[in-house]
């Protein structure tokens, strides 16, 4: 019973710090006037949703190719111009950043290393 509580704990603190962290990232899509600005854009979901299907479905076929379509599709949301980085405190990167690494441990680990 302890355990499944502390992993719960360890998934609830993930979250919070998955939300402190997207809380100021911005996915936004734009009218293109011309057509070959709408390449990054396409390329950039078809990489993305390329990448987890075959990570989800066929990871002992295709090996790493996933993460290289994930990671090519990252880099075509930023090129497409399609997120936007608002400003943010150096609290809330904090504890973000500190909500998340104890909540990944206390879900691998059941514990956390200070």
């Amino acid at each position: 019973m302890t355990k499944i509580f502390i992993q719960l704990v360890g998934l609830v603190l993930l979250l919070i710090g998955i939300k402190y962290l997207g809380d100021n990232i911005l996915f936004t899509s734009t009218y293109y006037r011309y057509s070959w600005q709408t390449i990054p854009a396409a390329g950039s979901a078809i990489a993305v949703v390329s990448g987890v299907i075959s990570l989800v479905f066929f990871r002992r076929q295709t090996g790493n190719l996933g993460w290289i379509f994930l990671m090519i599709g990252i880099v075509l949301v930023f090129i497409s111009g399609g997120v936007l980085l608002k400003p943010t405190s150096l609290w809330d990167l904090f504890i973000g950043l500190l909500a998340s690494a104890v909540g990944y441990q206390f879900l691998t680990e059941g514990r956390w290393r200070f």
